[in-house]
Order: C-alpha cells, then structure tokens, then sequence
C-alpha cells in the first residue's frame, strides 16, 4: 500500500528537494505502507534535475510551464497509491507526520482529506507558529469556507500540508488552473463534499525565502486576488449546492 508524495518544483526552488528529500527519508510508516515521491517541473530546463535524489523511490517529470496547480494535476497521471500528500519543493516535512496522517484516514473512512499545524521556517533557521489553529479533531464540511470568508479570505487549515484520498482527489479535478491559490482552491472543494482532519502537532516546516511565488508581486495584486478567490468560492459553492458529498466504500 502506499502514499504517493507529489511536489511541483521550477528552477528558483530546485536547489531545495535534496532537502525534502531528507525530511521525507525521515518519516516512517506502518508495516505494509511505503511512500513514493513525483517530482514535476512546471516547465522544461537542466536547471531542476541535478538536484533530483538519486533514489529508485523518486521519480521526475517535465511538461509546459502552467503554474504549481498544473503540475501538481499532471503528476497524477503517476499517483498510483491509495493517498497523495502534497510536498512543496522548499518546504519540509516533520517526522511522523505522513503517519499521523494515515492514520486518521485510515481509522475514519468518512474522512476524505487531512491537514495539520504548521511552522514557518525563517531564512536563519528558526521557526515560527501561528496563532489561532483549530482543535485537533474533524473539520466538518463547509466550516473552511465559513471560516475562509468570515476572515479576510484566509483557511483556519494550511493547504500546504494537504493529505488526500487519491480517488477524492481526482474526482474534483485536481488542483484548480490557476495562476495563484490553486491549492486554496482544492481545500474549499474538498471542505464542500467531505470531512476532513486537523492535527495540532506540527507536520511541516514552511519555508520562507525571498524567491518564493507567494512573496511575488503579482500574488498580491488586487485584481488578480479577487478574480482567483471569486472562481475558488463559486466552484465551493456549487459543489455544496449540488449535494454531492464523498461517500467511501467500506471494506
């Protein structure tokens, strides 16, 4: 049985996965479980595979440049486990957290989705927490997008750490086309047909770095922002209006 670990990755982030590699090395798993990385480059360079693990668990792909939600969607095309976690290529992962993770899913099949509290990890290596994450425990559906509107277009979880049934996950599309908030996206359409976890233990270091695409310009623009959370919150909206919600074979 496995997890299949995807991260998209372009040339500024590249020199990081040797990184996440380690920290994903770090993890350990039930018996009979394994992890599998896929490593898509949102583009075609030689600037991403010299930093590539020279691992057989580690596979690597290329495609046209289409943002960090189109890569991700394409490497599904290579996620043949019972669970995809999403892994940022500057990011980290903290021990125990892929376990902590397969095991809430695997003891609640109502549960389609999972995430957990994360620390921000400061360019001279410290870490920072935030405030406000909720109570470990389930996320009921719809209180994402409630809470998301309620304060300024911000989720009470990280979508960062998102771990996913893969049959939910493709169901929905995978990540939203686009250009920012892809994996907001996801989260409130995942929050619109299913239940979900939160684990208040720490399961990811997110870095901070000058070069990284949230701390861009155009991530912020006002115009772009508005359009990106209007198509997030209507697609939410709609899949709760139609009344579709996950329903798991139990085995």
């Amino acid at each position: 049985m496995r997890i299949t670990v995807v991260t998209a990755v372009h040339a500024p982030s590249a020199r990081f996965l040797p990184e996440a590699h380690k920290s994903l090395c770090a993890q350990w798993l039930p018996h009979g479980w394994e992890w599998r990385w896929v490593i898509q480059e949102d583009g075609r360079t030689d600037e991403v595979g010299p930093y590539v693990p020279d691992d057989a668990r580690v596979s690597f792909r290329q495609g046209r440049p289409g943002g960090p939600g189109i890569a991700r969607t394409l490497a599904l095309a290579h996620a043949d486990g019972e669970y995809v976690k999403v892994l940022d290529a500057d990011d980290q992962l903290i021990p125990g957290a892929l376990a902590r993770d397969l095991a809430a899913l695997e003891a609640d099949r109502t549960l389609g989705w999972a995430t957990c509290r994360v620390l921000d990890l400061l360019p001279d290596g410290s870490t920072a927490g935030f405030p406000g994450d909720p109570a470990e425990g389930p996320v009921e559906r719809g209180s994402v997008l409630r809470h998301w509107r309620e304060n300024g277009f911000r989720a009470p979880v990280h979508p960062a750490t998102l771990f996913v049934r893969r049959d939910l996950l493709t169901a929905l599309g995978g990540w939203m086309a686009l250009p920012a908030s892809e994996d907001t996206g996801l989260l409130l359409a995942l929050d619109a047909v299913s239940r979900g976890w939160f684990s208040a233990e720490p399961g990811l270091l997110y870095r901070k770095w000058e070069g990284q695409m949230t701390g861009q310009a155009p991530h912020v623009d006002p115009a772009e922002r508005d359009a990106r959370m209007a198509v997030a919150e209507s697609r939410a909206r709609a899949l709760a209006d139609f009344a579709w919600s996950f329903s798991p074979q139990v085995p």
